[in-house]
C-alpha cells in the first residue's frame, strides 16, 4: 500500500527518480512495472498504478457501455492515455512527453502515495489543494463517519 508524498525532480529528457521508499514496493509488488495514465478527476495529475490493480480497472472500463459519453470518456482518459512505465536500472521511469505537457509536470513534481496507485501533481497543483480544506458540502457520509 502506497502512502506518504516526495518531492521528485523531473530531468531534461522526462526521466524521473522514484523515491526509495516508493521504488522497493514498486519492485516487490510489480517487478519495477507501472501504468501511467490520466488522472480522471484531477488537473495536472497523473496516476501509476501497479500491473494487477491496472488491469482490474481496465476490465472494468472496458466492461462499461459506450453509448454513455461519459464511459467513453473515462475509457478515452484512462485507457488511451495509458503508457507502460518500467524502472529503469537507476530506479527511473521516463515520462511521455504529452503526458508532462499535459499535467504540466516540470521540473519538480510531487509524487503521492493513495494506497494502490501513485499520483503525480504538477508541483504548483499539489500546494494548492494540499491547502485547502474539506469543505461540509463536500463531507459525504462515509467522511463524517471518519474520526479524523
Amino acid at each position: 500500500m502506497f502512502a506518504g508524498e516526495a518531492i521528485v525532480t523531473v530531468d531534461d529528457k522526462g526521466r524521473l527518480a522514484i523515491p526509495v521508499a516508493f521504488r522497493d514496493q514498486v519492485m516487490g509488488e510489480c517487478g519495477g512495472r507501472l501504468m501511467l495514465t490520466y488522472n480522471p478527476y484531477e488537473v495536472d495529475c497523473l496516476s501509476l498504478y501497479p500491473l494487477a490493480d491496472w488491469e482490474t480497472l481496465r476490465g472494468q472500463l472496458m466492461a462499461m457501455k459506450q453509448a454513455s459519453s461519459g464511459n467513453r470518456r473515462a475509457r478515452a482518459k484512462l485507457i488511451g492515455g495509458s503508457a507502460l512505465m518500467e524502472l529503469d536500472a537507476a530506479g527511473r521511469i521516463l515520462l511521455p512527453a504529452s503526458h508532462r505537457i499535459t499535467a504540466r509536470i516540470e521540473r519538480k513534481a510531487v509524487l503521492v502515495g493513495m494506497g494502490n496507485k501513485l499520483d503525480l501533481w504538477n508541483e504548483q497543483a499539489h500546494l494548492a489543494q494540499a491547502r485547502e480544506v474539506i469543505r461540509e458540502e463536500d463531507m459525504t457520509d462515509e467522511l463524517r463517519e471518519l474520526d479524523f
